[in-house]
């Protein structure tokens, strides 16, 4: 287990059980950032539009977090 990678959420020490409750969290970050965000921009739509908008960014934040540990997306390198 090397220590730089457990700390940048490359390699946890349960594997897919650590990135999938990581990516958790941060698809909750996503959900009530979207939910904060839409609040402070004074959006007045439906409750329901609202917690559907959240569940998308929530989603997508899930799959990104995952793939990205996972290492099934790397950064462009940079020329």
């Amino acid at each position: 287990m090397n220590r730089n990678k457990v700390l940048k959420l490359k390699d946890p020490p349960n594997g897919i059980v650590d990135q999938v409750i990581n990516a958790g969290i941060m698809a909750g970050l996503g959900f009530f950032t979207t939910l904060a965000a839409l609040s402070i921009a004074q959006i007045k739509v439906d409750p329901w539009a609202c917690l559907a908008v959240a569940g998308i960014s929530a989603g997508l934040q899930f799959f990104v977090s995952l793939a990205t540990q996972r290492g099934l997306y790397k950064k462009p390198e940079q020329q």
